[in-house]
């Protein structure tokens, strides 16, 4: 059979030398999905040949998957599947229902959304799973204290490429979502994480305007394309930050974006959480009252004790860590391949490597004494662990900033 036709049928791609060709050469490949003649025929690239996956890494957009996200025989469940393969964003929403209908609202809105809140509570998996819920496909940029507008809207970048300097004109990660909603043919979206590690009033002036005057030109490429804010565009933020802070922002951002706090998990879902965590990370360690820890430890810090008020905010997530790393590093009476010859031992050295850090990174003076001074009652009350570790680490911070503040007397 002789394959000079420009389009292709599921019959014509399911014929032994056709497929040989395709499957082997990727520029075969591109080319053979630029001519599927129909959308049966492009399912059975996608779903069953995955041609896709055999010629390009799971995450890269190459001529593929551009040549299938492109094309205008694919549908959008399609598209994203090969725009997310390899995605390994967990399907089941673990955010409060109500953080759920919130974001959901200012999305078919069509607000920009900034999911704010404490570590550990699950913003960034949210955020992929909407989504996910929402697009065809996203891209996630982690902010940097290095950020400028250009990394949102665009902006020129030296080309050394051929030993001479050349200037281009470079995307950012909204425009670049714009580009791909237009040459895709559906609606995509952007998450931008950690956006307070930025200067946010720096980063987002341009923006800011595009959000007030979506039809205006907010950046042109070196093609002559004109960048706007395309209404098939949304745009996902997440901060860590606490009540406090939030209303401290600068009003532009407040102004334009929906504010939505994902905390405040029920008490039925982070026992759930934790139970379920512990059945599938580490199975062999039957203790109960390891859970309880857990609970009280989270409760504690969040709400405070009968002997002790709140430390600070502080998501369930973190404890997934913990309990991977319990499971990993059991010895098990000398029998396993772990670290640590019993749970107690262990549970300490998790708490110090996963938990206490994350709790002093954004520790006060007064909170370092207070989490001292809970790790105390914990160790006290729950024999099932060791927490000397974290609570040396606790005390060790506490003498650099007694050490800090002798020094500007």
């Amino acid at each position: 059979m002789s394959y000079t036709e420009t389009t292709y049928s599921k019959t014509d791609l399911k014929e032994d030398s056709l497929r040989r060709e395709y499957e082997t050469d990727p520029s075969t490949a591109a080319r053979i999905v630029r001519g599927v003649e129909d959308e049966e025929a492009m399912r059975y690239l996608v779903e069953e040949v995955k041609i896709d996956k055999k010629h390009e890494q799971d995450q890269h957009l190459g001529d593929i998957k551009r040549a299938i996200l492109e094309s205008d025989v694919c549908s959008d469940d399609l598209k994203q599947i090969v725009s997310t393969r390899g995605d390994e964003t967990p399907e089941e929403v673990l955010v409060p229902n109500d953080v759920q209908q919130d974001a959901a609202a200012a999305i078919n809105a069509g607000k920009p959304l900034v999911l704010y809140g404490p570590t550990g509570t699950g913003k960034t998996t949210f955020a992929k799973q909407l989504a996910r819920n929402v697009g065809i496909g996203y891209s996630l940029n982690t902010a940097t204290p290095s950020w400028t507008e250009k990394d949102i809207i665009g902006g020129v970048e030296p080309d050394y490429e051929g030993g001479e300097v050349s200037y281009r004109k470079e995307l950012g990660c909204v425009s670049e979502a714009v580009v791909r909603a237009r040459d895709f043919g559906g609606e995509y979206v952007v998450i931008i994480d950690e956006i307070t590690r930025a200067d946010i009033s720096r980063i987002f002036g341009k923006l800011y305007t595009a959000i007030e005057n979506p039809h205006q030109t907010v950046f042109e490429t070196d093609e002559g394309r004109l960048i706007t804010l395309d209404e098939n565009v949304t745009i996902i933020c997440t901060m860590n930050m606490s009540d406090r802070t939030v209303h401290e922002l600068d009003d532009a951002i407040t102004r334009r974006f929906a504010m939505v706090k994902v905390a405040d998990y029920p008490t039925d879902k982070i026992d759930s959480l934790f139970e379920t965590w512990m059945a599938e990370y580490a199975p062999e360690v039957k203790s109960p009252k390891l859970i309880e820890l857990f609970k009280t430890d989270h409760r504690w810090l969040n709400n405070g004790s009968a002997d002790g008020g709140p430390v600070m905010e502080f998501g369930p997530m973190h404890y997934r860590d913990v309990i991977e790393f319990i499971g990993e590093n059991i010895n098990n009476g000398g029998s396993g391949d772990g670290i640590y010859e019993d749970v107690e031992e262990a549970i300490g050295r998790a708490f110090r490597t996963y938990l206490t850090p994350r709790l002093l990174n954004t520790a006060s003076y007064p909170q370092v004494k207070q989490l001292i001074e809970h790790y105390e009652r914990l160790d006290n009350q729950f024999g099932v662990a060791d927490l000397s570790p974290a609570l040396e680490l606790a005390q060790s911070r506490l003498t650099t900033e007694q050490q800090k503040m002798g020094a500007r007397e």
